[in-house]
C-alpha cells in the first residue's frame, strides 16, 4: 500500500466550502476506483488555510497508470481543476513499522 499525501492553501475563506464539495464530488470517483484503498480530507484547526487529503492507493503504479489511466480519472480531475494550482505538496510514502495499536 501506498499513502499519498496532497496539501492544500486555500487563502480565500469564501472558496473553501466550494473546495470541500469539489472533494464531495471527487470522492464519488475514488469510491468506484479499485486502486483506491481510502481517503480522508483534513481542515487545518490553527491554519484555516491548509488542507491536507489522505488517499491509501495499493500502489504508486496502480495510482499513476491504473488511476490515471482509467474511466474515473476525468471526472474526479474536472471536479477539482480549480484547485490545481492550491497545491503545495503532493507526494507519495511508504507506511513505517511506527503505528498505533488496537485501543479496542
Amino acid at each position: 500500500m501506498t499513502v499519498e499525501y496532497i496539501r492544500y492553501r486555500i487563502t480565500d475563506p469564501e472558496r473553501r466550502p466550494a473546495f470541500e464539495k469539489a472533494y464531495t464530488t471527487a470522492a464519488e470517483q475514488l469510491d468506484l476506483a479499485p486502486q483506491c484503498l481510502g481517503y480522508e480530507l483534513s481542515h487545518g484547526v490553527e491554519e484555516s488555510d491548509r488542507y491536507v487529503l489522505r488517499i491509501e492507493w495499493t500502489s504508486v503504479e496502480a495510482h499513476e497508470q491504473g488511476f490515471r489511466g482509467g474511466p474515473q480519472f476525468p471526472p474526479f480531475l474536472a471536479a477539482i481543476r480549480p484547485y490545481i494550482g492550491d497545491i503545495e505538496e503532493m507526494k507519495h510514502y511508504e507506511r513505517t513499522s511506527v503505528v498505533s495499536g488496537d485501543r479496542a
